[in-house]
């Protein structure tokens, strides 16, 4: 009696197929989440692919965009023992992706290396060149007739079907011609052009494709942008003389900002919370309990009698207000970021209108905030586990009304608080009606909650960074945002916020500020600053990393027309920097630091620098010095006359603001994309100087010079 064999494969597993295809990267959680990439990124794939018995395989990856038309690209085994292949792809549109791997019989490969062994030893040689001939011309009907794919990335990689079909046809004729010695017939079938000509036209067998994953593609600011953080009502904010009162800033007001945002050269204005605030247990000063009736309170603590969430403080102006402001911005070439911050003031009105939204204590009163030791009296936390159905339709109607308004970016204050699940909703059906809003993820919690809400649709999150300071934890720590994690968390460095000044930053001065803005904006695409950040604002409050004389509880004028402006003062005419002078003694304003200059020579680095726009390309190099870091980053682009060039960029940096250090770094050649032994010349932007450099430099920063170089690799 025969037996009846048992399903294949058994239930519940994945077939494995015929050519198995494994580990294919980038996968999110076994493709449960989608890998991320933005437009024109270029990002590695690798699998592992292999067969039984000794016939040579074939791998190659492939994309498939939104309307479902493919692009293949050409994989190398990077180890045959291990049958690790590899390639690099990029998607050119925006929109949901697919990402799979096929493998697939290589009958030219494996004809080949029987060849060669076989013709060499003068064994069957006329039987294995009649075999080639076979495998060759059905190699050139495939690509004659369209029946096997092009590959992208191959060389010749304008070749036509045409053009393929004639060179492995000619190569077919070579191995009949016999006439010909064997070996010289096998060097016709095996020539670089026959190579050049399969590496556009394989010829595949058994081809095998992994699951399709799906890959999000989205715009490049997603990935890679400069923010700038201000709080509108101190833009503009002043003391009328005549009542000793401030007078909050306005849109307009804050409007007269942006020309210089803009000339610093940042993308991104973002604004803290625009809406009504409370009154009961208003913060004052400082966060004290004692607010007095002039005090403006925390923006942070949403709703009054004016509105909630949906609404404008009125202070701050108009509907028609924060129009023009958007669309000046708009002008600039600045988009505007809105802070979501999903909590409520004791006022708001769905605490009388909706208190099962929020959490009930014993004693029948709604439970405030609190981060130990921080207590945030005039904050009440929103609870979903009541009515989440209802709290999510009514939070999205209120993105609804920003997004109506323009807005397309926003800064999620605090999300890992609310479900996760929730933010997976909402951000998916926002993406529905507009793809291109950018969410950013304010989450300082554990990794598993970050790492998750940047799985679920956060295009990025702000990290550890402003608690990573030596040349150990920057290392780790880069490395591991720019390894696997890069697939779909997509990091934003800030030295410091409006919650945060560490200890760090209290005491390294200038230095310090320059430093960190430095690295921030070179290690990682996306960078942020928080206003004051130029005049190196430092002082902390007593017993808290926070600034003293926090704007997020009073007003704070800044006396921006009283700097010199981002091209520091030297763009300053002479009669320009005399009233300027005059003006700042005036109102007592003779000695602050201005980081504005600074800050636009970095982002006009950013923008000249292409490699600067990608995480993945981070690269770190030895130092002697325990404190001096050394990286660079590459990336080929297109030149103005069509042909590739690469742009590399190399930052050196001495990590402690306090003293000068020398050091040799010794640079990877190779990881720059040159020769061993290359001499080049290596620009400073900072300096201005120009030197030769080579494998081993020597580099002396520090407090009576510049704590960074900055350079750019002079071709």
């Amino acid at each position: 009696m025969t037996a009846t064999p048992p399903p294949f494969p058994h239930a519940g597993q994945v077939p494995v197929g015929r050519i198995p295809v494994l580990d294919v990267q980038p996968t999110v959680d076994g493709g449960r989440f989608p890998a991320k990439s933005v437009v024109d990124e270029v990002f590695p794939v690798t699998a592992t692919v292999f067969r039984e018995g000794h016939d040579a395989v074939g791998a190659t990856a492939v994309l498939t965009d939104p309307d479902g038309r493919q692009t293949r690209w050409a994989m190398q085994c990077l180890n045959p023992g291990l049958d690790h292949w590899a390639t690099h792809v990029h998607a050119t549109a925006p929109g949901v992706w697919s990402l799979s791997v096929e493998g697939w019989s290589d009958p030219y490969g494996t004809w080949e290396h029987a060849a060669r062994v076989k013709i060499g030893a003068g064994v069957d040689a006329e039987l294995m060149l009649a075999e080639g001939s076979l495998v060759l011309r059905r190699a050139a009907r495939g690509a004659l007739d369209g029946t096997s794919a092009p590959v992208t990335g191959a060389a010749p990689p304008a070749a036509s079907r045409e053009e393929v079909a004639a060179v492995l046809t000619d190569a077919a004729v070579a191995l009949e011609d016999a006439t010909v010695e064997p070996t010289e017939r096998l060097a016709a079938a095996t020539s670089p052009e026959v190579h050049a000509a399969l590496a556009v036209h394989p010829l595949r067998d058994l081809v095998s494709p992994s699951p399709p994953t799906a890959l999000w593609v989205e715009r490049e600011l997603a990935l890679a942008g400069a923010w700038y953080e201000f709080f509108p009502r101190s833009e503009g904010a002043r003391v009328d003389p005549a009542t000793g009162l401030w007078v909050s800033g306005t849109f307009a007001s804050a409007a007269e900002r942006l020309p210089a945002v803009a000339a610093m050269g940042f993308d991104v204005v973002y604004l803290t919370p625009v809406h009504p605030i409370g009154s009961t247990f208003r913060k004052g000063p400082n966060n004290s309990l004692d607010a007095g009736e002039h005090d403006p309170g925390s923006p942070y603590a949403i709703g009054a009698a004016e509105g909630g969430h949906d609404a404008l403080h009125p202070d701050l102006g108009t509907w028609e207000d924060f129009d023009a402001f958007l669309a000046r911005a708009r002008e600039l070439g600045l988009e505007v970021a809105l802070d979501l911050a999903l909590q409520c003031a004791p006022d708001h009105p769905w605490v009388t209108e909706h208190p099962e939204w929020f959490t009930q204590r014993a004693d029948g009163s709604i439970a405030y905030a609190e981060n130990p030791p921080k207590k945030y009296q005039d904050i009440y936390p929103l609870n979903f586990d009541n009515d989440p159905a209802g709290l999510s339709a009514e939070i999205r109607r209120v993105v609804q009304v920003w997004l109506d308004h323009g807005i397309r970016a926003f800064r999620v204050d605090n999300p890992h608080t609310k479900p996760v699940e929730f933010w997976q909703w909402v951000i998916q059906d926002v993406a529905r009606e507009h793809p291109e809003t950018l969410w950013l993820a304010e989450a300082f919690t554990k990794p598993a909650m970050m790492h998750t809400l940047a799985k679920v649709g956060f295009q990025q999150s702000y990290t550890y960074y402003a608690w990573r300071h030596t040349k150990d934890e920057l290392t780790e720590y880069c490395q591991e945002l720019a390894g696997p994690a890069a697939a779909y968390m997509r990091p934003s460095f800030w030295p410091t916020t409006h919650d945060i000044l560490t200890p760090f930053m209290q005491h390294g001065g200038v230095h310090a500020h320059r430093l960190r803005a430095a690295l921030a904006a070179t290690l990682v695409p996306t960078y942020g600053i928080y206003a004051g950040y130029e005049h190196c604002e430092a002082v902390p409050r007593p017993g808290a990393e926070e600034h003293i004389d926090n704007e997020k509880y009073q007003y704070v004028d800044r006396q921006w027309e009283l700097d010199p402006g981002p091209g520091g003062w030297e763009a300053l005419d002479q009669q320009a920097h005399e009233a300027l002078v005059a003006a700042r003694a005036a109102a007592g304003v003779t000695d602050r630091p201005d980081l504005s200059g600074f800050l636009a020579l970095l982002n006009r680095f950013r923008a000249d620098h292409p490699a600067l726009a990608w995480l993945r390309n981070l690269h770190f190099h030895p130092t002697d010095h325990h404190e001096v870091i050394a990286f660079s980053k590459r990336r080929v682009v297109t030149g103005p006359d069509g042909d590739p060039t690469d742009d590399v960029v190399l930052v050196v940096a001495n990590l402690n603001p306090h003293t000068t250090v020398e050091a040799t770094v010794h640079w990877d050649l190779g990881a720059l994309g040159l020769e061993p032994g290359t001499t080049f010349a290596a620009h400073d932007v900072v300096t201005g100087d120009t030197w030769d450099w080579s494998d081993a430099v020597y580099v002396r920063l520090g407090v009576d010079a510049e704590p960074v170089h900055l350079v750019e690799l002079v071709r």
